[in-house]
Formats: C-alpha cells, structure tokens, sequence
C-alpha cells in the first residue's frame, strides 16, 4: 500500500485573463493559499506553458517547477485534454472543434489533426523533462452521435471507427513508452471511451500498450450510473491518475440521464464541488489506497452552484481530510506469538 499524494489542483477551470488566474506564478501563490501542495497544467494554455519550449529545454522546465516551487507546490501532471479532442472529431463538432486548435487549420480537419497529434507528442516530452510520468487526455470521439442510435448502426461501424481511433493513438502512445510516460484517457461522456467497455475496446485494438491508461473521474461515471467501486477493482492496474470531482444523479419522472437539454443546474445529473454530491469518496480512497494508488488526488472542480473560490479552499481541506496514511504495523501484532518452523509444527500437530 501507498498513501496517495494530494492535493493537487487542475487549473483548467480557474486559469483566465484576469488576475490572479492569468498567470502561472499568481496562480500558484492563490492555490498555496487555500491549501493545494501541486498544481495540475493544461498543456493546451500558453498563459500557462509555452509547450514547444518545455518539450525542448530543460533550463526552461526548470524555471517553470521554480515558480511554483516559490509557493511550496509541485507539479504534478501535465493534461492534454483539449488535444485529445482533437485527436478524433466528429463532421457534426468540426466547427465547435476549430476553436481549440489555431486557424490556420481551422476548416481542415486533417490539418487540424495533424496539429494535435504533434502537440501531445510535445507534451509527453514535456512531462519527461519535467518529471512527470502520467499524462492526462481525452480520446475524441467518431463513433459519440450514435451511441443511442435511431436509425439503427449500420453493420462495423463501430469497429471502423475504433481501428482508426486506434490507428491514430498509437503512435502517440509509442512516444509516451519513449519518454516514460503513461497516457490516461479520462473515462468521458462524449468521448469514444465512456466507460470500461470502450476503454478495453481500445486497449485492444492497441495491443494492450503498458501506456494505455485511465484517469479515474467518478462524477462521469456516476451520471452514467455505472458502478464506479466496481470499475476501481476491474482496471486498478490501469488508474494511473485521479480527479476528484463529486455529482449526484437525481432522476425524475421528467428526466433521466439525457438531462433533457437543460442547463446544468437543472439536470438530473448534476456536477457538484467536493462533499456536495453522492460520490462515496471514502471508498473509493479506500480502496485506491489499498490497491497503491500512489498518485495524486487532483482536485477538478466542476459546480452548477457554488462559487469556484468557495469550491476550492473546500476541495483542498476535503481531499486532505481523504487521504489515508497507511499503516506501517499490522494492528494486532501486540498479541502475537513469534515461532520458529519446529513450534508452527507443534502447533497444527505435525509430526
């Protein structure tokens, strides 16, 4: 057993162009202030990373752990979630999708794809000359806009949409086996890998890569309803990475896990901050602790109500209070009775 390490916060959600979100160092010193020991970075936001320079310099990593060492942080993982996205995309998101990416491919999905697949190889670079070993990302997705379908699937179309999910990610998953660092697709509603099943749909098709990961994110599987306790026992040896992100599912006879195109706070399901929610987070340190998770325990928050600032200092105290120092003595050794193979012998009656 392990004791995870924690907390770390995702900046995804807090960094912006005001300060003290603007920047990495301001975002730093507020995060030591409500209690994070690391931070988690967007590879995707410049305010942030200038990515290319980090996957060439080693000087320039070393810069960016001083400015968040300044504040007594590390950092604990690099994300390529928006990259990921970009990865595999649908026809029907092509124009959602253009904004993540620059506009010079912006209309060319193959440009565009092109583009995220050598960022994320920028950043698993990145993440070794940082020190980092996992990395965060999405799948993307072909295959999303018929996982209800009605007109039925037509007949492989599921299987030729993850041979090429494969086909792309393969790659990418080499060089992180190159750099040392294990790729975590996050278990994602929207994203071809949703759930286990899809999850070893890949892992498959990729030869059971030993860089193939999963973040673990119980709030996605908790709006799917599925049996996130469970998940942890079937794929531990896969969960390299963690967010802890609490949700409640509350259906109704209006409503279910669609959510019937309401706004977030008037979803059946429902993202809330830490303690808020339903997600039983005592066994799921439990039994990560057991199986020695030694991560981090990365906040993400993601609230319908309450004040991301409020969400935060909350967060940092919750996972705190969370993380189990494991034991380095077996609690009744007080009565134990040390003996050698001749008395063990004795004992059961052995001649």
């Amino acid at each position: 057993m392990r004791t995870i390490k924690g907390p770390s916060l995702h900046l995804a959600q807090f960094s912006d162009a005001q300060p003290p979100f603007n920047s990495l160092g301001s975002l730093a010193a507020w995060a030591s202030e409500r209690g994070f020991k690391a931070l988690q970075i967007p590879a995707w936001d410049a305010r942030l990373l200038d990515l290319r320079t980090a996957a060439e310099s080693r000087d320039y990593c070393d810069e960016i752990t001083g400015v968040v060492a300044q504040h007594g942080l590390a950092i604990s993982e690099l994300t390529t979630h928006i990259l990921g996205q970009l990865v595999a995309v649908h026809p029907a998101y092509d124009a959602l999708c253009d904004a993540f990416a620059p506009e010079a491919v912006h209309g060319n999905s193959a440009a565009r794809t092109a583009w995220a697949l050598d960022q994320i190889q920028l950043a698993a670079r990145a993440s070794r000359r940082l020190g980092l070993t996992e990395m965060g990302t999405f799948s993307g997705s072909f295959a999303w806009p018929y996982v209800f379908p009605f007109p039925q699937r037509p007949e492989g179309l599921v299987t030729a949409a993850f041979d090429e999910l494969a086909r792309r990610w393969r790659p990418i998953l080499d060089v992180c086996d190159e750099q040392d660092v294990n790729l975590c697709y996050e278990i994602h509603p929207s994203e071809d890998l949703h759930d286990g099943v899809t999850f070893e749909m890949l892992l498959d098709r990729v030869g059971g890569h030993p860089r193939c990961g999963i973040l673990f994110d119980p709030s996605h599987l908790v709006l799917q309803q599925l049996k996130y306790l469970d998940f942890l026992d079937i794929y531990r040896e896969r969960i390299r990475m963690f967010h802890v992100k609490d949700a409640e599912f509350i259906p109704t006879g209006r409503q279910g896990i669609y959510g019937g195109y309401q706004s977030w706070a008037n979803r059946a399901g429902r993202f809330r901050s830490l303690g808020d929610g339903q997600v039983d987070f005592k066994g799921i340190f439990s039994k990560l602790t057991q199986y020695g998770f030694g991560g981090w325990a990365t906040l993400e928050w993601e609230c319908c109500l309450k004040n991301q600032d409020d969400g935060a200092r909350e967060g940092a105290d919750f996972i705190q209070d969370h993380i189990i120092r494991v034991t380095d003595r077996i609690f009744d050794d007080f009565a134990g009775t040390p003996l050698d193979p001749a008395g063990v012998n004795t004992l059961l009656g052995i001649a």
